[in-house]
């Protein structure tokens, strides 16, 4: 039986080691896919606009329309995973996947590139959440600490790598059509996932034969308040011609937002099951674990996405050499993402805000290097503070989503998963634009006034101290977390 509020249960099936790994490696491999898209495509951007045209407004919508549709559909789908197979929605996640990816490939103007990225952002929107619900669902204790390290190494390695391989795609493919080799590229890695996920992604629970639970009040509540919440950043480009009424989509959003929590709890109250159980927020660990990384997120992706668009745009670097500057994050972020998942039992929260720690010092060194540095000395002086920053990356990503989702029950892991997930692009959504807004601000501002070479400069230091911002934003709610789990620590020990 179902108590009231509770979507309809599952019932976890057991799988034997070699299953649990197994499964395992199908969901690393569909994640990184899925991260892989957003940060290769950026490095990309310049090829598109040479190809196909458009404004900053449409090459802005390439990427960030993907983090939308990926945003509007990872809650309702994390809670379909949750009461139906999770490895069919995976499966369908990939195909679709790969049919989009098809389609951006092709796409003869930049507008049908557009759409061809907001259905691609469906498609991982769909298989995502199965990825966290999965792993969630099959792995416990020590056993979970050590897959999520060794998951957060891959995705580590999917977002820094991901940059250098579209760079190298394009110098292969050439100027012109090198970004259509990024999507294309997509098409057989998804069909060799989608092989190994049909024949060796077990089944992890068996699926409720009850009624499917949705909550289509709250779901259209729930799509609105993101999209009136994400749109003002999506098309915040640091451009003079701006509009600036995008801003005033806030008003509804603050509005949606009261309504969507109210009804929520009217809907539970009424013994039905709400879109977003709002006990969630109710959980320390998984209710900072999830402001943490929305804000970790709101820096990171930006810090990307500039210093490729900075060493492109502004040291005339090609985009395959722009990518390799982080290479050096992403193999030390693999290490100590796998390290940090197995000694996150053992420091805890602790592990996590000396990790922020040093992203910070590592964003700060970027900041000076933009302003003081020549520009022969940029580049080798960035691959050193990268690889720092990937240093107290590992330390990040892995031991706060084992910590996140320590108290969340499996049979509701999609979901916490996928609000944490929704979490991310939204940050990644709000922090991209803020950087980009301040970089190419500066770029119009300073413009005739200064040398070239000192107005990128200036551009790129200006855009990542809003990054620095949000990771010192995020290092406070670490620092919050740690002395609410010290006190609670001990005042377990004094009732003891």
């Amino acid at each position: 039986m179902t108590s009231a509020g509770e979507p309809p249960q599952t019932r976890a099936i057991d799988l034997d080691h070699a299953g649990r790994w197994r499964a395992f490696w199908v969901c690393v491999a569909v994640a990184a896919l899925t991260i892989l898209d957003i940060s290769k495509v950026n490095v990309g951007l310049a090829s598109i606009e040479s190809a196909l045209g458009g404004g900053s407004t449409e090459l802005q919508l390439v990427v960030s329309g993907y983090i939308l549709a990926f945003g509007l559909t990872l809650v309702p789908f994390g809670r379909i995973g949750d009461q139906r197979s999770r490895r069919t929605l995976m499966i369908v996640g990939l195909s679709s996947f790969m049919v989009t990816s098809i389609v951006c490939a092709l796409a003869p103007n930049i507008w049908v590139l557009v759409i061809g990225r907001f259905l691609q952002g469906i498609a991982a929107g769909i298989q995502m959440p199965q990825v966290m619900g999965t792993i969630q669902q099959v792995f416990q204790g020590k056993e979970r600490g050590a897959a999520f390290g060794l998951f957060g190494a891959v995705i580590g390695l999917s977002t820094a790598f991901g940059p250098t391989l579209g760079g190298l795609l394009i110098a292969l493919g050439g100027p012109e059509d090198g970004w259509r080799w990024i999507f294309w590229m997509n098409v057989p890695l998804c069909l060799a996932v989608l092989i190994l996920a049909a024949r060796a992604l077990p089944e992890v629970r068996r699926p409720s034969t009850a009624a499917l639970t949705l909550d289509p009040v709250g779901l259209a509540l729930f799509a609105l308040v993101v999209a009136t919440l994400m749109l003002p950043f999506l098309f915040t480009t640091g451009s003079p011609s701006d509009a600036p009424e995008r801003w005033w989509l806030l008003v509804p959003c603050t509005l949606f937002a009261a309504a969507f929590v109210a009804w929520e709890r009217r809907y539970a109250a009424r013994g039905r099951s709400p879109l977003v159980p709002l006990r969630l927020f109710r959980i320390m660990s998984w209710r900072n674990g999830t402001a943490l990384q929305t804000l970790y997120f709101a820096a990171l992706p930006s810090v990307f996405l500039l210093t490729a668009l900075y060493l492109q745009t502004g040291l005339g670097l090609e985009a395959v050499f722009a990518g390799m500057v982080t290479i050096g994050f992403a193999l030390m972020s693999a290490v100590t993402s796998w390290y940090g998942g197995r000694i996150v039992a053992r420091y805890g929260r602790a592990l996590v805000v000396f990790g922020l720690a040093v992203v910070l010092v590592a964003i700060v060194a970027l900041v000076a290097i933009a302003r003081l540095a020549s520009d022969e000395a940029t580049p080798w002086l960035m691959v050193a503070a990268l690889a720092l920053g990937g240093v107290g990356g590992g330390f990040v990503i892995s031991p706060n989503q084992t910590l996140t989702l320590a108290e969340i029950p499996p049979s509701e892991g999609g979901l916490a998963g996928s609000v944490g997930q929704l979490g991310q692009r939204v940050g990644n959504a709000i922090g991209a634009a803020i950087a980009l807004s301040l970089f190419y601000s500066t770029i119009y501002r300073e413009d005739g006034t200064r040398s070239e070479s000192a107005v990128f400069h200036d551009a790129y230091g200006t855009g990542l101290l809003a990054a620095a911002l949000f990771v010192a934003a995020a290092l406070a709610v670490s620092l919050v977390d740690l002395g609410a789990r010290r006190r609670r620590e001990r005042s377990g020990a004094g009732e003891a």
